[in-house]
């Protein structure tokens, strides 16, 4: 782990292709055998050394053969064009798993399963998130469209609500459970349909996330 101290408060929104709940969680294999996915934060309040990042948006576009632990997989990492340089540096390091201690984000955890990094992408990231009322909206010009939204009983059409904890994870602690669609172009082009999402609060560190 580097000598920079950083922080990270706020929510974020992961939609995959597997099914709802997503196998990983379970220490599973993927649904359809791969795994693609869009994932993206929007920082409250964060820190990276003496960098404030609050207010930045921050996703991801990924995607691997297989399950995500035997590798092979591409990323194309997106950060917010409102950062400045600094903050574009600052951002791409905790992204890509430096200055944070082995296992303790699901970003460093993904940066060791990426044979290809793609170059980073800055640009305007519309972004909103509510993990409580399980709804999500992105939209990266060019580049990403997805939605998430609550699980819908299919005999009441009610909604489903369900979550998962997991005490000990490097992502999460609790995470709400939903459904999404999305579609991405680009260097890595991905077709997602109700599938897989959830919704949570971020608080992580270079040391790990916050319980």
């Amino acid at each position: 782990m580097g000598d920079v101290q950083w922080a990270i408060k706020g929510q974020e929104f992961i939609h995959c292709n597997c099914a709802y709940g997503c196998p990983c969680q379970f220490n599973s294999l993927p649904t359809h055998g791969d795994c693609q996915a869009i994932g993206f934060v929007k920082i409250r309040e964060g820190h990276h050394g003496d960098t404030k990042l609050d207010g930045l948006n921050i996703g991801i576009v990924v995607r691997w053969p297989g399950a995500i632990h035997e590798g092979g997989g591409e990323v194309v990492p997106i950060v917010d064009e409102r950062a400045s340089e600094e903050q574009r540096e600052a951002l791409l390091r905790i992204m890509s798993g430096e200055d944070t201690e082995p296992g303790a984000t699901f970003f460093q955890v993904f940066s060791t399963t990426f044979d290809k990094i793609h170059d980073p992408v800055f640009t305007r990231i519309d972004f909103e998130v509510d993990p409580g009322a399980r709804m999500a909206r992105v939209n990266v010009p060019g580049l990403v469209e997805g939605r998430g939204e609550p699980i819908q009983n299919p005999v009441s059409g009610e909604e489903h609500r369900a979550r998962i904890t997991l005490p000990h994870g490097f992502e999460y602690d609790t995470c709400e459970v939903g459904r999404g669609w999305g579609e991405t172009q680009g260097p890595i082009s991905i077709s997602l349909k109700d599938s897989h999402a959830h919704f949570a609060s971020l608080n992580m560190t270079g040391a790990g996330v916050v319980h």
